[in-house]
């Protein structure tokens, strides 16, 4: 259960110094994990509203392809959000500069 709070903990820690994307990665039937890591994933989306989290169970048996198109949906995800902030910076200096040159 340690592991559980731990895991939880460090994704706080990544989104406190600015990292919004995680791959959280274990193996598969990782009861900690499982319960308490990706039970707070809501709760860590709540409170750092740009969170992209995605957790990955990896089995022998698991299908590599279900696996790396998660991680494949996560990227765009987080590639579709800098290309948003981007176009939001792009037209607030558009703004700036149409209001600097009307003065």
């Amino acid at each position: 259960m340690g592991e559980g709070w731990l895991l939880t903990g460090e994704m706080a820690e990544l989104m406190e110094s600015g990292v919004e994307n995680v791959v959280c990665v274990q193996p598969f039937a990782c009861l900690p994990n499982h319960v308490i890591g990706r039970g707070m994933f809501n709760a860590i989306k709540h409170e750092y509203p740009g969170a992209n989290l995605i957790s990955i169970d990896y089995d022998s048996n698991i299908s590599k392809v279900n696996q790396v198109n998660r991680i494949k949906l996560m990227i765009n995800i987080a590639k579709n959000k800098i290309e948003g902030k981007n176009q939001e910076v792009k037209l607030a200096s558009q703004i700036f500069e149409q209001a600097s040159s009307e003065k």
